[in-house]
C-alpha cells in the first residue's frame, strides 16, 4: 500500500480553520470535494461522523484517524490536516490530536481501508518521523515527509 497512490497535494491542509472535531472532518471532506475526490461531500460527512460517534478514531500519539465509506467514491482518497493548535479529538490517550488524516474508501474496499488504516498508524508510530510531521506547517512540507516515508 502506497498513500501517495491516494493522497493528493490539494487534500492537506495546514493550518486547519476548524479548531473542533466536527468543523475538523468537515474542512477536510470539503476540500476533498473541491479537489473532485468525493462528488457526494455530504454523504462523505455523514459516514465518517457516524463511525466517529461509534468510537473516536483518536488513536492516539496526537493523530486522529477519521474513516468512512461513501458509495459515490470511485476510489480511495486522503486528506491530511494539521491543526494551528492540537485540537481535543477524544484520543484513547486523552492527548489532544496534532495531526488528522481522513480516509475515505468505496465500500467495496475493505480490505485496502484496513491496509490503508494500518501503513497511517505505522507510519505515525516512528518517531522521528511524528516529530518531523508534528513540526511541518505547510501542506508542502507535509506532502514531501509522506512521500520520503512511502516509497
Amino acid at each position: 500500500m502506497n498513500l501517495m497512490d491516494i493522497l493528493d497535494p490539494a487534500c492537506i491542509i495546514a493550518p486547519l480553520a476548524s479548531t473542533e472535531k466536527q468543523g475538523v472532518i468537515n474542512e477536510l471532506i470539503d476540500r476533498m470535494g473541491e479537489a473532485g475526490q468525493v462528488s457526494e461531500v455530504q454523504s462523505l460527512k455523514d459516514a465518517v461522523w457516524t463511525r466517529e460517534q461509534t468510537r473516536t478514531t483518536g488513536i492516539g500519539h496526537g493523530l486522529a484517524i477519521p474513516h468512512g465509506k461513501c458509495a459515490s467514491l470511485k476510489r480511495q482518497s486522503l486528506a491530511i490536516g494539521k491543526p494551528s493548535e492540537p485540537i481535543d479529538f477524544e484520543a484513547i490517550d486523552t492527548q489532544p490530536v496534532q495531526l488528522v488524516v481522513l480516509l475515505a474508501s468505496p465500500p467495496d474496499k475493505t480490505k485496502d481501508h484496513i491496509e490503508a488504516l494500518a501503513h497511517i498508524s505505522r507510519l505515525i508510530s516512528d518517531v522521528n518521523f511524528r516529530e518531523e510531521i508534528y513540526n511541518a506547517t505547510t501542506p508542502e512540507e507535509i506532502f514531501e515527509l509522506v512521500s520520503k516515508q512511502t516509497v
